[in-house]
């Protein structure tokens, strides 16, 4: 089933990664086992590339699976073999989700600027209600 396509999602992450940190995807993990506290981007997207590796290997193993299924099965579908479709939708939920993560983790308005931000986009909870006397006080010039 792998069309070529599947590999594409990590070679296109992979040459991201290398035209934003200027070195090959094997120098920047030696770079990150070395000194893991140097880049706190460069740790995160060597760990999130290794996640992503696993999971294209999984879908990859999936596909595999599906379709020597699908060359035993004659006619039509059975539960087992539906099931192995599932398993590589899953998959490729999986592979799909761990390539946006590193697509976050590249673009120059997130990453190591992430944590600068000054406070939550949404408030987190609720206002504080107004102060309000406990007895009313008239107006000036209001009599009652």
């Amino acid at each position: 089933m792998n069309d070529g396509s599947d590999d594409d999602v990590l070679g296109v992450i992979t040459e991201q990664i290398e035209t934003r940190f200027e070195m090959s995807l094997t120098d920047l993990r030696a770079a990150v086992e070395a000194s893991p506290d140097a880049s706190r981007q460069a740790t995160q997207v060597v760990y999130w590339h290794g996640m992503l590796s696993q999971a294209q290997t999984a879908l990859e193993q999936a596909e595999d699976n599906l379709l020597a299924a699908l060359d035993t099965e004659p006619g039509p579908l059975g539960d087992p073999v539906m099931n192995l479709a599932q398993r590589v939708n899953a998959a490729v939920a999986v592979r799909d989700g761990r390539a946006l993560i590193l697509t976050y983790l590249l673009e120059p308005r997130t990453g190591a600027s992430a944590a600068v931000r000054r406070g939550p986009a949404l408030r987190t909870s609720q206002p504080a209600p107004a102060s309000v006397p406990a007895t009313p006080v008239p107006a000036k010039g209001v009599g009652r």
